[in-house]
């Protein structure tokens, strides 16, 4: 379950938040009890950002802004996609699959997002947009001339601009799912200990690897 809690139906009083309770759950129902989107996550985005009716605003908006974006959608749900692997969230990486699906993308374009840099169906252009995403997201927008350059050979200022902004937004979306334990991201840590055979005590480990001496 996320980290924050789900503000039930009853709690709502922002008409924002009530339409999209109503559209992605159905009116008769409480998404914070009876979870469930028509794209089979949980929905618990929603409740929990329904605590703060501005931050709910403020995300909202920026959903439209990409949808109304000058930007190639493909081009867009690349970065937004990449976006989610690279930061390690299986919700953003998983929803925007599905995004990728309904805009036409091949089985194998969609499939390639985490190893692009050895798939050739991509494009010159949808390679340097995957690359500008590594550096957003993986290099903390160290990104190298060479593919600036391409980017700037097919796009405009303006929707470089757009792809900048969307990508780092959904890298934001995607480190928030992972903090707050939200939607498929709600997953046990997986780097932990792992318990050495019973009997084993406190025998130093390094010494084994040295040969003892």
């Amino acid at each position: 379950m996320p980290r924050l809690r789900e503000v039930p139906r009853a709690e709502v009083t922002d008409e924002r938040i009530l339409f999209f309770y109503d559209h992605l759950f159905a009116p008769d129902r409480d998404p914070a009890v009876d979870h469930g989107t028509a794209t089979g996550s949980p929905g618990d985005w929603w409740t929990v950002f329904a605590q703060d009716p501005d931050v709910f605003k403020h995300a909202v908006r920026g959903f439209a802004l990409y949808r109304n974006s000058s930007l190639d959608p493909v081009l867009r749900e690349l970065g937004q996609c990449r976006a989610g692997w690279a930061r390690g969230s299986q919700f953003v990486f998983s929803q925007h699959c599905k995004q990728m699906r309904a805009l036409g993308m091949s089985e194998d374009r969609i499939e390639s997002i985490p190893h692009w840099q050895t798939a050739d169906c991509y494009s010159e252009l949808e390679r340097a947009v995957l690359a500008y995403t590594d550096g957003l997201v993986l290099d903390g927008g160290r990104v190298p001339d060479r593919v600036f350059e391409i980017l700037q050979k097919h796009l405009s200022d303006k929707e470089i601009l757009q792809l900048t902004y969307i990508t780092c937004m959904y890298e934001m979306h995607a480190t928030m799912s992972r903090a707050l334990r939200l939607e498929f991201d709600d997953r046990p840590e997986p780097i932990v200990e792992v318990a050495a055979p019973e009997g084993y005590g406190t025998r130093d480990i390094s010494a084994d690897l040295t040969g003892g001496s």
